[in-house]
């Protein structure tokens, strides 16, 4: 018996060329599915790199987005920046401009006012002279009215005298003559220093809140004595406290029967009025009434003395002060008007209806 082939092993090989066998159907549809799957594996792959392109491409869009960005954003700080120093280059140059504009004004009135200078100064020399005398004339008038001042009204007087001689000019002459005569009479008026009085006043009415009340006054203390020697600790405790039972009453000797009692609350009012008294004195010297001053003075005077301790040195050099001014002399006559006022007005008049 012959031997079967195996089933697998192919057949052999003869010279003839064999027909084509068909495959199984099991092959055909295992080679159809992977033909899809092999399609379908390219196509993901396929589609993965156009994922992983895209990711890529997105990625470098937003790096660049970033970027942009961020240049933008140090462009807009660097704009806020610049319209922070152009608006306040704005308000630099508001201000200067109005800085300008009160200078151009300045200017303006300052041209304005050299423009009336020079019209000022294109008058004629006399006429200018003339003003500056009638000026320290009118200054002397017063001084001498008002304020009583002698002293300044013959200052007045001789700087008018002065710039007249400096002038030397002979149409002056009556005017001169005018001047010479208020200053001799001025001269001969007795001088009342006013200013010196006043300040006077003023200084005690400053002082009176540190003098001394009489019921203020205390007897001098007296040294303890000490006893020569070394003394134990019982004799100097018992001569200290002697000294101290020696202190609890005073027998003191007073100059006047009785010493003027003042209530705290009423203090105050003491030195304003006494204040006021002083004050009142100085208004009646600036006012010329030597009846009023002297009754001020004097009042003042008693005041000091009868609640004022006359021992304190401010006390005492108060009332030598009031007694002074008390026989000073205030309503002093001095001449109510100057001729020389009247002289420089009426050449002043003649110079305008150019009668020269």
């Amino acid at each position: 018996m012959s031997a079967d082939p195996p089933a697998d092993m192919p057949p052999p090989s003869t010279g003839a060329p064999q027909p084509a066998v068909p495959e199984p159907d099991g092959w055909a549809r295992l080679r159809a599915r992977l033909d899809w799957r092999v399609l379908g594996a390219a196509v993901l792959v396929l589609l993965l790199g156009v994922w992983f392109d895209g990711r890529m491409r997105l990625a470098g869009l937003q790096k660049d987005l970033a970027r942009e960005l961020a240049a933008s954003a140090r462009t807009s700080q660097e704009v806020r920046e610049i319209a922070t120093e152009t608006r306040q280059s704005m308000r630099d140059l508001e201000f200067k401009i109005g800085m300008l504009e009160s200078r151009l004004s300045e200017t303006q009135n300052q041209r304005l006012a050299l423009e009336g200078l020079y019209l000022e100064l294109s008058r004629s020399r006399d006429e200018r002279v003339l003003a500056e005398v009638e000026q320290m004339l009118l200054l002397a008038a017063q001084q001498l009215q008002l304020a009583g001042n002698l002293k300044a009204a013959l200052i007045a007087l001789e700087s008018a005298d002065s710039r007249l001689q400096r002038a030397d000019s002979t149409q002056f002459t009556n005017l001169r003559r005018a001047i010479a005569r208020d200053i001799e009479r001025l001269k001969t008026a007795p001088f009342l220093d006013v200013v010196g009085i006043s300040l006077r006043l003023d200084n005690l009415a400053h002082h009176v809140d540190d003098m001394t009340l009489a019921m203020f006054e205390r007897p001098p203390q007296e040294a303890p004595t000490v006893a020569p020697g070394r003394d134990g600790a019982l004799a100097r405790i018992a001569r200290e406290a002697w000294q101290d039972i020696k202190t609890l009453v005073r027998v003191q000797r007073v100059e006047s029967n009785d010493v003027p009692l003042v209530a705290p609350n009423q203090q105050f009012f003491l030195r304003e009025n006494l204040r006021m008294r002083l004050l009142s004195a100085r208004f009646a010297l600036l006012a010329r009434e030597g009846e009023a001053f002297k009754a001020d003075v004097r009042s003042a005077h008693d005041w000091l003395k009868q609640y004022f301790d006359v021992r304190d040195k401010r006390v005492a050099g108060a009332l030598s002060a009031l007694d002074q001014l008390a026989q000073t002399q205030v309503d002093i006559q001095l001449p109510s008007a100057l001729d020389s006022v009247e002289a420089v007005r009426s050449e002043r008049l003649v110079r305008e209806r150019g009668l020269r």
